[in-house]
Parts: C-alpha cells; structure tokens; sequence
C-alpha cells in the first residue's frame, strides 16, 4: 500500500492525499526539478503558497512532471494560500477583491485553472479576516478551489467565522508533531469536521531548518534533545523522519514533508510499509511541549 492511495475527506467532493510535498524555502532555481522529481517519486499533493515566492517555478515542476508521468491534472492534489497582509509589516489586509484577484494571480503563476485546496495563509487580516473568508467561499462556488480553508487559525480565530453564520474551513493547517500536539485545538476542530493538516513535522530532529537563512527558532535544550526518537526508529527499522511523519498520518493528519535529496524524498513517502505500535503511540503522546516554534498564531482580536 502507497501512500498516495491513502486519503482523508475535506468535504463531499474532496479528499487530500496523505503525503504531499511541501515547497517552502525551496529557491527558483531547484523548484522545477525538485516537484518533477516528487511526482516521479510517488507524491501526488504539491503544497505551495504565494508568499513562498516560486509558484513559477512550482507550476513549472507540476506541468514537467504530470508530462513526464503521463499523469492527468485531476490526479494531482494541489494546496495554494493567499498571503492575507500583515499590518505589524506595514502590509495592509487583503481585502475580499483584493483575495479574488490574489487567487486568480497564483493560478496564473503556477498554470493551473483551479486548485484543490486555497488556504488563508495566516489570521493576520483582522478586521477583514472574514471578509477574506467569504471570498474564498466565493472562489470555492466559482470553481476556483475545490475545498477552501485556512492555516494557523486559533479557537477563537475560527470561532469567529462560526459566529458569523458562516460555512467552516474545510482544513486547517497547522504545526503538528509529537512536542507540538494542540490537543484543545484539535479537538475543536474535530467537532466542526475541519480536517488538520500538519506542518514543520520533523521540527524535534537535529536536522530541522539548520541551513543559513532558515531560523528554526528552537531552542538550545530542544536541539539538545534531537535523538528522542533515534530508538523508537530503529525498532521500525526506519529514519526518525519517517516515524514523525508517520505519527501524523497515524493519527489521521496530512504530512508535507520536503527534501531535495531523492534517496529521502523517497523514504519520506514510504510510510505505509510498517506502522507504530500502541505503547510507541502513547509514549509519543506524553512528549507534549505547547504551541511549537514554526509559527505564532497571534491575538484573534487583531
């Protein structure tokens, strides 16, 4: 069994592969080659966002590879997200225009007529946060986006679209990993069927975002702490990457793993031959550490 065959449901119509590959502080000049390359590894979800900068070179890679792999449009799966604004940046919110047009210009970046999941990349457009959300209601009713949703929404961030009458995110993409488990969060969002998506998923390695320019934000006593899981792995037979990856999808979360190598590249999608056992699972789920490092969800009255 593959791991693009496994899916979990957005809505009706729509179901998100259980792996799909990430492309955040992937450069233009690897874009092309490395989304090629994950199709012709196996990965049918590509998961990018305007504010990554290379949806070019992304929707070049998603063109060269459903060619090379003789693969349809339909049987990719593909997550784009607006960048709402950011007002402590200077950046002043998107407004429900603005969002149309900002869906409309990624298509055209990445060469795609829809795509299957549109994200609000962050709750930072405060006072036009739900504007934007009626807008991607509207790209889901034009056939814009398959499924709509939002990424790094809080409780209260998606308690006020509840409170404003209006349908919920189909998704919320967050960090999600053993030392970052947001069981509140989670929960909230179970009983409103909004389908988690989990990011940064191999934060507790040594490895994480080590690279110049990519500040990880963790802190000493967690880099300290980078072989936590080294024995848990090798009791599988498998690298620490897949057994965090692996704990996602076990508890029902899409992954987006992402490496240039083709050797990891392929092992990070290779998680369905061996699966953790309940002890391992309950171990995993005392490691709790609070909201994670990637991302701060900030004030939902802003």
């Amino acid at each position: 069994m593959s791991g693009p065959t496994i899916t979990f449901p957005l809505n009706s119509e729509t179901a998100i592969p259980a792996v799909g590959f990430g492309t955040y502080l992937i450069s233009n000049d690897d874009a092309e080659l490395t989304i090629s390359s994950a199709i012709a590894a196996g990965y049918r979800h590509i998961d990018t966002a305007s504010g990554y900068r290379n949806e070019e070179t992304v929707g070049a890679g998603i063109k060269s590879g459903l060619h090379k792999e003789g693969i349809a449009r339909a049987d990719l799966f593909v997550t784009a997200k607006l960048w709402p604004g950011n007002p402590a940046w200077g950046d002043a919110p998107k407004t429900g225009e603005q969002t149309l047009e900002e869906c409309d210009a990624s298509l055209a970046r990445l060469g795609l007529d829809y795509v299957d999941l549109y994200l609000i990349h962050a709750p930072y457009g405060g006072n036009m946060r739900l504007e934007q959300w009626r807008a991607l209601l509207e790209l889901k009713a034009r056939g814009k986006a398959r499924s709509v949703g939002v990424s790094n929404f809080n409780e209260g961030h998606l308690d006020e679209i509840k409170a404003a009458g209006l349908p919920m995110p189909d998704a919320n993409q967050i960090e999600l990993h053993p030392w970052s488990q947001k069981p509140k969060l989670l929960s909230y969002m179970k009983a409103h069927d909004i389908a988690p998506i989990a990011y940064s998923s191999l934060v507790p390695l040594s490895t994480w975002r080590v690279e110049k320019g990519q500040d990880s934000a963790k802190t000493d006593d967690m880099k300290a702490d980078s072989t936590a899981f080294k024995a848990m792995a090798e009791k599988y037979g498998v690298s620490e990457a897949q057994l965090l990856l692996r704990w996602g999808v076990q508890n029902g979360y899409a992954v987006l793993p992402k490496s240039l190598n083709p050797d990891r590249m392929r092992q990070n999608i290779d998680l369905f031959s061996f699966s953790i056992d309940e002890a391992d699972m309950a171990t995993m789920a005392t490691m709790d550490r609070g909201e994670g490092v990637a991302w701060a969800s900030g004030d939902p009255s802003k």
